[in-house]
């Protein structure tokens, strides 16, 4: 039985693959920052473990995985975003979205090394965004945030490499979950019109890659978009 952790799992893209990992037998665990009712009923649906905990703070990352007996797969998935000008975003904000989105990724990717050096081997899904590969206006920190992902995930996919730890990247396009909650229904069904499949991504459609990469041994450092084509590199 495999042991996965999954970050940012109380909703969304998250929960479908909590919900698609532990109905494959796995063992999950996930962490969430704050809504206790959500990671309830995840955790009562799944029979995963949810654990409370701001992945932007090392010392909290470092006492939830002191929780878990094992990593196997480590799916980075927790993530913020803001929308508007560069211009008028608060530095806060900024460094907001910095921490949680790259910072977050460090500090779990840290705390889970000890487990997976231990047995020689590993697998780290991070999740990045189309607008990482290609920028988006108005959304200019959290293009720059996913950007840093992709860096980071080809990088450490490098580095690990030797010691049997793979990393890949998961690039999401437009994807029904609360991040779309504030977009108008025009935009959104222009958004699926646009993609070459003609519709907008479910949470699923982002767990079943991470499912794959989770068993594809020997894919590593690669950033697969799974955006409908919206964007095709």
């Amino acid at each position: 039985m495999r042991t996965v952790v999954i970050t940012g799992g109380s909703r969304g893209i998250g929960a479908a693959a909590v919900a698609l990992f532990a109905g494959l037998g796995d063992r999950v665990f996930f962490l969430y920052e704050k809504n206790h009712a959500a990671a309830g009923a995840v955790a009562e649906k799944t029979g995963a473990t949810a654990i409370c905990c701001d992945v932007s703070d090392g010392q909290a990352v470092a006492a939830a995985f002191a929780q878990i007996p094992d990593v196997d797969i480590l799916v980075c998935n927790a993530g913020v975003c803001w929308y508007g000008l560069m211009s008028s975003m608060p530095e806060p904000d900024w460094d907001r979205l910095f921490d949680v989105n790259v910072k977050g990724i460090y500090h779990c990717v840290n705390a889970a090394m000890p487990h997976f050096l231990r047995k020689q081997r590993g697998c780290v899904i991070t999740v990045s965004s189309m607008w990482g590969q290609v920028g988006a206006s108005c959304e200019a920190a959290y293009s720059a945030t996913k950007g840093a992902v992709i860096g980071l995930s080809k990088a450490l996919a490098k580095e690990l490499g030797p010691s049997g730890v793979r990393v890949n990247c998961v690039a999401p396009g437009v994807i029904l979950t609360d991040m779309c909650a504030g977009v108008e229904p025009e935009i959104l069904a222009q958004m699926a019109e646009e993609a070459p499949v003609g519709r907008n991504g479910t949470p699923m459609d982002v767990a079943k890659a991470f499912a794959y990469l989770a068993d594809a041994d020997f894919v590593t450092g690669q950033v697969l978009g799974v955006s409908g084509g919206y964007v095709i590199n």
